[in-house]
């Protein structure tokens, strides 16, 4: 597949082709990487939110009036649901959320998605993160000649230091490195801008089956 290599400074292109991407027909694997995305989201989820029960709210254990003759309605509890300060009826408790998607599933999804990126152009590759001097100003720059709108997504093998320092600062880039990158990262970022030796690491990933 041929893909737009830019220059470092993002100021040049070129066309070059790249071996060993994935490439699919029709619909397989789109059932995949929907299993895989909310496999992902669940599996971020903490699951720690908590409401107490009726039971296990303080106080309550004595009758707030007697039970006739006051003209009010009758109560048991301060600890009543409908009380404030209350029970909650069938609130959160902790819970797990994770689900567990098989290797091969997640592999699939990851190809798919690799594929549909490309084929749609919204993948650039630029032959190395290397920016001088190493200032949010100047990476801004690069980034803005091949991306001007956006959130974007920047993945390299490895980054330095210096360029994530660079790169903090700016609210509409985020940064991934290829062994890390997953289904959800390709999918929902407007435009991914990947280094060349990032994109050979992904390649040989997919070609590998470790995702």
């Amino acid at each position: 597949m041929k893909l737009k290599v830019f220059s470092s400074d993002g100021k040049t292109s070129r066309e070059q082709d790249f071996a060993g991407i994935p490439v699919f027909e029709g619909d397989k694997g789109l059932q995949a990487v929907k299993e895989v995305i909310v496999a992902i989201n669940a599996n971020n989820r903490l699951g720690t939110h908590s409401t107490k029960t009726r039971g296990e709210v303080s106080g309550g254990g004595k009758k707030p009036w007697r039970q006739k003759g006051t003209g009010r309605a009758r109560a048991g509890s301060t600890r009543s649901p409908i009380w404030v300060g209350g029970g909650v009826v069938f609130g959160p408790k902790p819970r797990d959320y994770s689900k567990k998607i098989n290797s091969k599933v997640k592999a699939l999804a990851f190809s798919r998605a690799l594929f549909d990126r490309l084929s749609a152009g919204e993948v650039d590759v630029i032959e190395r993160w290397e920016v001088a001097p190493v200032k949010t100003q100047v990476l801004d720059a690069v980034i803005a000649r091949i991306a001007p709108v956006g959130k974007i997504l920047i993945v390299d093998s490895e980054f330095t230091a210096d360029t994530a320092r660079a790169a903090c600062n700016l609210q509409r880039i985020s940064l991934q490195e290829a062994c890390t990158l997953n289904t959800l990262d390709l999918a929902q970022y407007k435009k991914i801008i990947v280094s060349t030796t990032a994109l050979e690491a992904i390649i040989a990933r997919v070609n590998g089956g470790k995702n």
